[in-house]
């Protein structure tokens, strides 16, 4: 057990296993052992996470996210409850990627990849350190919202007042943080993402 638990909360493929288990005659069967054991998660095909109660170290299914399908980032209601801007705790994490939308179930639960143009995704990305022991990359706020409204299916928010109504009754957003929204992040989603009257309006909303 101890010969894994040195590997933390970071992701780790079948090859990387194989190695620290090289002393094994089959790593291969010590692999799933371990798996059945709970020592292992399996996250997908070739690729696992040291368990909680082995490493010690408590699983970041953020930084789960981010190994999964890259490149990819953090983002819409899973950033947003992520940094407290809506109540509700969100099962389903939702990251954007500039590659194919994909999905995967594990263990750790549901996590959805949406896909945007190349230009788009680089905006608004940053990386969030924690406790200098790994970090993952995660919407800004202003990229988190930008990305929920535009791949919310059939959303069309038309006035300013609708995007208030939007924000306040439909996700309940802490919308007295707007005003310290970089404002230029939306604009720039503007330039190279879909629904711009609705970004045109939640900008008009951030400068009222």
């Amino acid at each position: 057990m101890n010969l894994i638990k040195d590997l933390g909360n970071i992701p780790v493929s079948f090859s990387t296993l194989s190695h620290v288990l090289g002393d094994y005659l089959s790593p291969a069967d010590k692999v799933s052992a371990m798996e059945k054991a709970g020592e292992l998660i399996r996250l997908k095909k070739g690729l696992y996470v040291v368990s909680e109660h082995v490493s010690g170290n408590k699983i970041s299914r953020e930084l789960i996210a981010n190994h999964l399908y890259s490149p990819s980032y953090v983002s819409c209601e899973s950033a947003l409850s992520y940094y407290g801007l809506i109540p509700e705790n969100v099962y389903t994490l939702r990251s954007i990627t500039p590659k194919r939308s994909r999905s995967f179930n594990n263990k750790l639960g549901p996590f959805e990849y949406i896909s945007v143009p190349d230009d788009y995704f680089y905006i608004g990305i940053q990386q969030q350190n924690i406790h200098e022991s790994y970090a993952f990359l995660i919407a800004s706020p202003e990229k988190a919202l930008t990305d929920l409204i535009i791949t919310t299916r059939k959303l069309r928010i038309q006035s300013v007042k609708a995007m208030i109504s939007f924000l306040e009754d439909d996700i309940r957003f802490d919308t007295s943080v707007l005003s310290e929204f970089n404002i230029e992040i939306i604009e720039k989603c503007l330039l190279y993402g879909s629904k711009k009257t609705e970004l045109k309006n939640l900008i008009k909303l951030i400068k009222s």
